[in-house]
């Protein structure tokens, strides 16, 4: 990371849900990255345990079960856990307004204030750096196959997290004029 944002402390946060609406959906899973001059200095992870059952097909996406989060936390403490782990950073999320959404939504349920924190999305950056023929799409697993990132987007939130901070890694090298390596035209993968 180079520039404004390598002097400050960013938080990657992802979070998997019972759905895709926050106005009809809960969390199962909140996880975070800290990153520090681009370095790694914290990881946050917690699944949620949310009031209703897992659909099915949520579970068959993300592999998480009623039966793995029914000893997990609440969504209050949980947040709360993940709010002190945040501090004051600024929020970098892929595709902010469902992760960011879902999250403030849980908050104001829980009675819990949500911090007037500056957020930077991936997937909008993104598409303001790449064009159609770097990548077919701006999904997360694609992003995270052209940069190669270290690690897999599977639709766990501490995966997610860490293959977005390696995504922003490398976007924020292409803003400074850094190109990744040649890499094939990739073809449109899941995220």
């Amino acid at each position: 990371m180079t520039g404004v944002l390598a002097d400050l402390t960013l938080v990657v946060v992802d979070v998997e849900t019972t759905g895709w609406l926050h106005e009809q959906a809960e969390l199962t899973e909140i996880a975070a990255v800290r990153l520090t001059g681009g370095q790694l200095t914290g990881e946050f992870s917690s699944l949620v345990r949310p009031a209703g059952p897992i659909p099915a097909d949520i579970t068959t996406l993300t592999g998480i079960t009623d039966a793995m989060v029914s000893g997990a936390p609440l969504a209050a403490p949980t947040l709360r856990a993940f709010l002190a782990f945040a501090g004051d950073c600024v929020l970098v999320a892929h595709n902010a307004p469902f992760d960011i959404g879902f999250l403030t939504a849980a908050c104001a349920t829980a009675g819990i204030a949500w911090p007037r924190a500056a957020v930077l999305d991936t997937a909008v950056l993104a598409r303001l750096l790449l064009s159609p023929d770097d990548v077919p799409d701006c999904r997360l697993g694609t992003l995270a196959d052209f940069f190669a990132a270290r690690t897999a987007p599977c639709h766990r939130a501490l995966a997610d997290a860490r293959a977005t901070a390696d995504v922003l890694a490398g976007l924020l090298d292409l803003a400074a004029g850094r190109r990744p390596p040649a890499r094939p035209r990739l073809l449109s993968v899941a995220s």
